[in-house]
């Protein structure tokens, strides 16, 4: 994280269940940036869902964090009760603790229901987005609420073959860039965000650098034709994925296990 910052990162992706917002905060701390200066997210996990259990965890994420209001709250997982956890980010929208709210992996019919019924309808829907899964019916879908779309695993965590992918490559090569310079430029000019992860230095300053190329007409047909049309790392349609996502914080979460 500290690297990430200092190698001139402003977006700060974390979640209660990564179990690391303390270390975000000290990074965050340590780092000397301005705290307007940086867009922090963080995610409200399965375990802490309804309006009571949510209102005291996101006060908690605030103190590991170290900061009084974080500028994008979310819920983690459509499970349990996230209609409580959402009226309760509503609440901390109110009270200035977040800057906006929104929602992660909810899809289709859950992202309608909820969307629906809430007053504040949700900024941002965070998902797997990548060239091999583009998410174009939930762009179409979530535009109709006026939510965004932001990228968890742009790079597709290097499946399907991604870095060797011939078209890719291709336009990479024609662009003196690197593939995934490639794909995280064709994602952000559709409109999408990105939250790439690296821990290479070299790796952090290449995803930063999209400004200074530009891809072409008949680049973007190309990558658009990789779409597979499904997600690749996890399907939160699935019932078992579901079980466990419930049992998640029982299994991994530290304090839980002292």
């Amino acid at each position: 994280m500290a690297q990430a910052i200092a190698t001139g990162y402003r977006a700060i992706d974390t979640a209660q269940a990564y179990y690391n917002e303390e270390a975000v905060g000290r990074a965050v701390a340590e780092s000397n940036v301005p705290r307007n200066e940086l867009f922090i997210t963080t995610k409200v996990w399965i375990s802490n869902a309804g309006d009571r259990a949510a209102a005291l965890s996101i006060d908690e994420s605030l103190r590991k964090l170290g900061t009084d209001y974080v500028d994008l709250l979310l819920i983690h997982q459509p499970f349990a009760d996230y209609y409580g956890t959402y009226r309760a980010m509503q609440q901390a929208l109110r009270q200035g603790k977040a800057r906006a709210i929104g929602l992660s992996n909810f899809y289709d019919a859950r992202f309608v229901d909820l969307a629906e019924n809430m007053e504040v309808k949700p900024a941002v829907v965070q998902l797997e987005t990548h060239v091999f899964t583009q998410q174009k019916a939930m762009r179409a879908l979530a535009a109709t609420y006026g939510t965004h779309i932001m990228a968890w695993s742009p790079l597709a965590r290097g499946m399907n073959g991604l870095f060797t992918n011939e078209t890719l490559t291709a336009i990479a090569s024609a662009h003196g860039k690197d593939v995934a310079a490639v794909c995280l430029k064709y994602l952000t000019d559709e409109g999408i965000a990105v939250i790439p992860q690296s821990a290479r230095p070299e790796r952090m300053a290449s995803n930063l650098a999209l400004d200074n190329f530009e891809l072409t007409d008949e680049e973007r047909r190309a990558i658009a034709a990789l779409d597979t049309g499904h997600p690749l790392a996890a399907n939160f349609n699935d019932p078992e994925m579901a079980r466990f996502l419930l049992n998640y914080d029982h299994r991994f979460n530290p304090e839980r296990q002292q």
